[in-house]
């Protein structure tokens, strides 16, 4: 067979397909069309040596923040992609209806690198949120309306992929609730799902949380106190196993300030894993401390989920919270997107959004990216974030101005 492309001896973690193990993986014209033992490599046009190495699908980080120039804490989603090993960038809301074509045009369209949208039920999107301004778009209700959200998704339909809601006292102000049931209320008329983030009450978790429904997704899932989802004693709160039972999804969301190591222990301590494992980066978390999907995924594992998990929760889950089976998969006929990671041993100082430590054994660190079929190499400056550079009291914006605007932890976007 013809190979426009040959992965060789890699180790395959496919959890879609239940694959761990050494395989070959073949490219021809953009889409994976071999995943064997021992493929003969006598009629590839390029080789790609991945022994010792990870391959696994090409990474979907469900919540980020990639329009870059058009908003003002963007990210360039191809800077980033090839050193997280990211091939889907799901942006979490940045635009809403008022702004969306530019998104599209301006950047989805001229992206290297696969990008799917959640639509902003703020009609402005995310449009005041840097070091010294902090404006929450759903403060001024009159800014989230329907009945301009759901004409756009519809015109949009093919990159968007649900409804963005940001509550809270910082996002919201004092409009409560009523964001998250005006979001809801869009994605019902389209049968899509809400993502919704929460930060500081109000409204509570229990308004929140209880308004989600089937394939929801609750993002910044293992954020610090206040509207943590552990409660005093450290038991998990009744109406977050709740909504799991019904089929909410819960997402990482990472961040400046939604992820707390002692939180994260006590969850997966009780056995309460993460659907998904995202970085939320934006402009002021890509220098520390989330970074980019990798070093997300590198957290949780050394605070003990399973490699498998870890994985899984960036490929095939994220695929089917989307509703996109054509991602986070190697299976033949899929499109022909991989990783190619290391899990590197040694002695990692990972930082929370509370300023905590945790020295890690394990690292993930990306070789490389395939996107349609096309090798990318992870070779360029800062191909590798330098954690051990990392300290929140040095950082531009560090654990304290994310206090400022977001309160103590539970910032994010």
């Amino acid at each position: 067979m013809h190979f426009d492309l040959l992965v060789k001896g890699g180790r395959v973690v496919d959890p879609a397909n239940k694959v761990d193990g050494i395989r070959d993986v073949g490219f021809r014209a953009g889409r994976i069309v071999a995943v064997e033992e021992g493929v003969s490599s006598e009629n590839a046009r390029q080789i790609v040596d991945a022994t010792g190495a990870l391959v696994t699908p090409g990474l979907i980080d469900l919540h980020s923040h990639v329009y870059w120039g058009g908003t003002s804490l963007g990210v360039d989603a191809d800077s980033i992609a090839a050193r997280s090993g990211t091939t889907t960038f799901v942006d979490a809301g940045s635009a809403g209806a008022g702004n969306f074509i530019g998104f599209r045009r301006h950047v989805i369209e001229r992206s290297r690198v696969r990008i799917l949208a959640y639509l902003n039920i703020s009609f402005a999107g995310i449009f005041g949120f840097s070091t010294s301004t902090m404006v929450g778009e759903c403060e001024d209700i009159r800014l989230c309306d329907p009945r301009e959200a759901v004409p756009c998704v519809r015109d949009h339909a093919d990159i968007i992929v649900g409804m963005k809601v940001r509550t809270g006292r910082i996002a919201g102000g004092r409009s409560g609730v009523a964001p998250l049931d005006m979001a809801i209320e869009a994605a019902d008329a389209l049968q899509l799902p809400v993502m919704a983030h929460i930060d500081y009450p109000p409204p509570s978790r229990s308004e929140v949380v209880t308004r989600l429904r089937p394939n929801d997704v609750l993002t910044h899932c293992y954020k610090p106190f206040p509207n943590s989802p552990l409660n005093g004693s450290g038991q998990v709160f009744d109406v977050i196993r709740e909504a799991r039972a019904r089929g909410v999804f819960f997402d990482i969301g990472h961040g400046m300030g939604s992820l707390d190591f002692d939180v994260a222990r006590g969850m997966i301590a009780k056995g309460f894993l993460p659907d998904a494992i995202s970085s939320d980066v934006h402009l002021f978390c890509i220098d520390g401390p989330a970074f980019d999907l990798l070093v997300s995924m590198s957290k949780l594992l050394v605070l003990g989920m399973a490699l498998e998990e870890v994985i899984r929760a960036a490929t095939s889950k994220p695929a089917e919270i989307i509703g996109r089976s054509d991602l986070g998969t190697l299976a033949p006929g899929s499109p022909g997107d991989a990783a190619i990671l290391r899990l590197v041993d040694g002695a990692f100082p990972y930082v929370d959004a509370t300023g905590k430590t945790l020295v890690g054994d394990r690292r993930l660190i990306s070789e490389g990216i395939v996107v349609g079929g096309e090798w990318r190499p992870n070779d360029g400056p800062g191909r590798v974030p330098p954690l051990e550079d990392y300290h929140p009291h040095r950082h531009a914006f560090h654990a304290a101005a994310a206090r400022r605007f977001f309160g103590a932890g539970p910032g994010g976007t």
